[in-house]
């Protein structure tokens, strides 16, 4: 059994995560974590870490950025293996779990996806055969409620690009301002933000006379539950140190 502190419990992705845990036999949610308290909750949703009744195995955190480095202080000081889904951190935020990773086991990806993680292995292959000819677009759908733009994944996917190619391109966001062709060595990345669209990914590959498009779509937020409720078991006997959706498909 893998006891989890669920971080934002009371969001959307927080519920979507209650609802993958109570399918789980091999999973339970101790006590939720968030800004405010939800008594309609099935377990105890604190405000204070120091509330909680027991310790728990594991921390999967969907919150916010404002809450992530106090949860990270509680993690390291008690030595619970966390799963940090939330996106928007700041680089900072990103060293720091990269340097905290030494000493508990995090989880950290940019997208919970099984789907999203692969077509990130595939657009990387594709990049570096046809870097030569081809242009590189990435555009990225979320509901109107997203916060951050673009998204965490977009980024990530534009970052697995360039790793896989022999030349550093530039991320290009906006181009209305700038009157001039397109660089051969941009990436753009486009954000759409509209209705409850949960998350769809497209990168269009664009060459003289055929184009190649590689697009994920989630209907539903819990493909990320479920993404993350497996890292939470899969971390909970690791060893310090970073892991992502790549340790968790091997």
């Amino acid at each position: 059994m893998t006891k989890i502190l669920l971080c934002g419990a009371n969001g959307k992705m927080g519920q979507a995560v209650t609802r993958v845990v109570l399918q789980n036999p091999d999973t339970e949610i101790i006590a939720g974590y968030d800004i405010a308290e939800n008594p309609s909750a099935p377990y105890p949703v604190i405000t204070d870490f120091s509330f909680l009744a027991e310790k728990p195995d594991v921390i999967v955190d969907f919150s916010h950025p404002a809450l992530t480095d106090g949860i990270l202080d509680y993690a390291v000081s008690n030595g619970i293996p966390s799963v940090i889904c939330t996106t928007g951190l700041s680089a900072d935020q990103i060293s720091r779990i990269e340097y905290e990773s030494k000493n508990i086991p995090i989880f950290f990806s940019a997208n919970m996806s099984l789907g999203v993680n692969l077509i990130m292995e595939l657009v990387a292959k594709a990049a570096k055969v046809l870097q030569d000819n081809f242009d590189i677009e990435i555009i990225e759908k979320h509901h109107n409620q997203k916060l951050d733009a673009p998204s965490g994944t977009a980024l990530a996917i534009a970052d697995n690009i360039s790793r896989a190619i022999d030349y550093a391109p530039e991320y290009t966001y906006d181009r209305h301002s700038v009157r001039k062709k397109r660089d051969k060595k941009e990436i753009g990345i486009h954000a759409v933000r509209g209705g409850t669209i949960v998350g769809e990914h497209n990168v269009i590959f664009a060459g003289n006379d055929e184009v190649i498009e590689i697009k994920h779509t989630a209907t539903s937020k819990e493909v990320f539950a479920v993404g993350a409720v497996s890292a939470a078991g899969f971390l909970k006997n690791q060893p310090a140190g970073l892991y992502s959706m790549k340790d968790l498909i091997k």
